[in-house]
């Protein structure tokens, strides 16, 4: 397969996960994102700002252009914990919450048009450039993206795949089943 072909395929891959992320926000309601099931397990409010703001962290891994994120979507945003949580265990990250949830949502968008407008530039030759050599170090070594990486390291490539849409992929799942909690339908069958 060409990576003219490739490229196709990761861009229209991105924009229906991202319709995913973009039906499910617009069918909940900050209390439902907030909500905490019970001790030990995390809110939808962590799903989706983990997913989001790593987003953003990949793509100028990726890109090398600076985040969307910034002081002042944190004052907008208000959430409980200002960080990603990746290296966060869940006894910690269970108190996640989204302060503003309609601002929330627009860092979302941001970071979904700003991701989609680097793909659509994005040349076919590039997903073969190696981002993250081998050795890696000790926050990648243990990660998917580790596993998957060949024997120079992670590429583009891998790194969309597995930072972008498997991890996106990994959360929906999460939130779909969450939804369930607070009375809501799952996203797909």
């Amino acid at each position: 397969m060409s990576n003219e072909l490739i490229l196709d395929s990761l861009r229209r891959r991105m924009r229906a996960m991202f319709s995913l992320y973009e039906e499910a926000t617009a069918t909940m309601t900050a209390a439902q994102v907030n909500h905490r099931e019970r001790e030990g397990i995390l809110p939808m409010a962590f799903s989706l700002f983990h997913y989001i703001h790593l987003l953003d962290t990949a793509l100028m891994t990726l890109s090398g252009e600076p985040p969307v994120w910034s002081e002042a979507w944190e004052r907008r945003i208000r959430p409980a914990i200002a960080d990603h949580g990746k290296h966060r265990t869940v006894a910690e990250m269970q108190f996640q919450q989204i302060g503003d949830y309609p601002a929330f949502i627009d860092y979302m968008r941001a970071v979904f048009a700003h991701t989609e407008a680097w793909l659509a530039r994005l040349a076919p030759a590039e997903l073969g450039r190696l981002v993250v050599p081998r050795p890696f170090p000790p926050q990648i070594a243990s990660t998917f993206s580790a596993r998957v990486a060949g024997e120079q390291g992670i590429t583009v490539l891998d790194g969309i795949e597995c930072w972008i849409y498997q991890h996106g992929l990994r959360h929906m799942g999460e939130i779909e089943l969450a939804r369930s909690f607070v009375g809501l339908r799952g996203m797909t069958s």
